[in-house]
């Protein structure tokens, strides 16, 4: 099989893209999961793929995590999908819309930083008690466009984050389908580190850009400091998460500013 593909990474989150403009493709599960794995694909922790928009947006955005089970969306792809759609079309955009499974998804450039504007959080819920591996936590937990759970501790680096993102990925209280799971050290009033368990890739990634956003106005929540928020992944880079919040107390308008990167562009030859 001749595939041309596109390598991309959003603060070390890292994406295998596929033009299916013509909708000639049709990949199953299984050769999405072959595709993104690192040691007999082309390696990513996600595959993401342009398609036709069914409504009043410029394109369509398809995300799979790295076992190919389609997501809702994804944070850090959403930006690079935006910079590869702009290759694609190449009429220099400065703003594009696509839709996803989570809603409406706009992005803006400001050199080799992408801004995009994610769909209003919902399902918040904050200082839920929990029991992980024999020992009791509070957590937080918003959908920010997938679900993620929220964990603030003083020593990020100590986390061991394989173990205990898989424990809360799992908790009965998020079955059947499970949730993110992000672990944060507040570094200042308005800035956070970060470290992530992403669902579908069942391990830690550099960065998850839902995850950020999930952290950012959850340290908020708890904080009540303004943005934006600077949250720095464990790819070393950093971010910036944005909001507004209504009289209510809901969140609206949440915005992530951060980079989006060509890697390597090449041909897949090989059985899927």
């Amino acid at each position: 099989m001749e595939l041309p593909f596109w390598k991309m990474n959003g603060a070390g989150n890292d994406f295998v893209m596929l033009d299916n403009r013509d909708q000639s493709l049709s990949l199953s599960q299984a050769q999405i999961e072959r595709l993104c794995q690192r040691q007999r694909g082309i390696g990513a922790d996600g595959l993401i793929a342009v398609e036709p928009a069914e409504a009043g947006s410029d394109f369509r955005m398809r995300y799979y995590n790295a076992d190919g089970g389609e997501a809702e969306m994804c944070g850090n792809g959403a930006r690079c999908f935006a910079r590869f759609v702009q290759f694609l079309d190449g009429s220099g955009k400065e703003h594009v819309t696509f839709e996803t499974m989570a809603g409406e998804i706009g992005a803006d450039f400001y050199g080799d930083q992408v801004k995009i504007a994610l769909s209003d959080p919902f399902d918040a819920s904050f200082g839920s008690q929990v029991e992980l591996l024999g020992d009791s936590y509070t957590l937080h937990f918003l959908n920010t466009g997938v679900p993620h759970a929220v964990v603030f501790v003083d020593d990020l680096a100590s986390v061991d984050v394989k173990a205990m993102g898989a424990a809360i990925r799992y908790h009965e209280r998020f079955a059947p389908a499970g949730t993110n799971a992000n672990f944060a050290q507040v570094l200042a009033d308005q800035s956070i580190a970060i470290r992530t368990y992403e669902r579908g890739v069942e391990d830690e990634t550099l960065a998850c850009g839902t995850g950020m956003a999930a952290c950012a106005l959850a340290h908020h929540q708890l904080t009540k400091c303004g943005g934006p928020i600077q949250v720095t992944v464990a790819g070393g880079d950093t971010l910036e998460v944005d909001f507004a919040e209504l009289p209510s107390g809901d969140f609206h308008e949440v915005t992530l500013l951060g980079p989006a990167d060509f890697t390597f562009a090449g041909t897949y030859s090989g059985q899927l």
